[in-house]
């Protein structure tokens, strides 16, 4: 395909960034909680109400969902510089939304409305989901920012 094509489609591709670039900032975040709160660190697992058996296979599927994340974006990513379609600026920015809005996601929906575990058990949780969820929201107005910056065809 030509760059003028490219350029033609250029409404099409930035959907495809976006998405390329969303799936892949879930995947990374999902990926680096699973590693980092739930393989070294220990506070907690993915489903925290049942048995620790049953807590590790929930990582083990978390783990699964993040890779499949972050594949499905990078499949993308890999079309959309072949077909000489990628916004750099604006795939950083999807990168950036998916991260933080999964992250706020987790923070809201799976820590205190589903309650099916906390960022850690401690006695003072409040500290935990202060920084959980406002690094989540500075990693939205990154993205946000980004995505909304103009950028040039990669």
């Amino acid at each position: 395909m030509s760059h003028q094509q490219s350029i033609n489609n250029v409404p099409n591709y930035v959907k495809r960034n976006f998405w390329s670039g969303f799936l892949f900032g879930i995947g990374l975040v999902a990926f680096f909680d699973e590693a980092v709160f739930h393989q070294i660190l220990r506070w907690h697992h993915f489903y925290d109400r049942a048995t620790t058996d049953i807590g590790i296979v929930s990582d083990g599927l978390f783990h699964a969902f993040s890779w499949f994340a972050m594949i499905g974006g990078l499949f993308l990513l890999a079309d959309l510089r072949r077909r000489q379609a990628l916004f750099w600026t604006k795939w950083w920015g999807a990168t950036f939304l998916g991260a933080g809005l999964f992250q706020l996601y987790d923070g809201i929906v799976q820590h205190k409305i589903m309650r099916i575990h906390q960022i850690r058990y401690v006695e003072n949780l409040l500290v935990y989901d202060i920084i959980w969820n406002v690094v989540a929201i500075i990693l939205i107005c990154i993205g946000f920012y980004l995505w909304r910056k103009p950028s040039e065809l990669a």
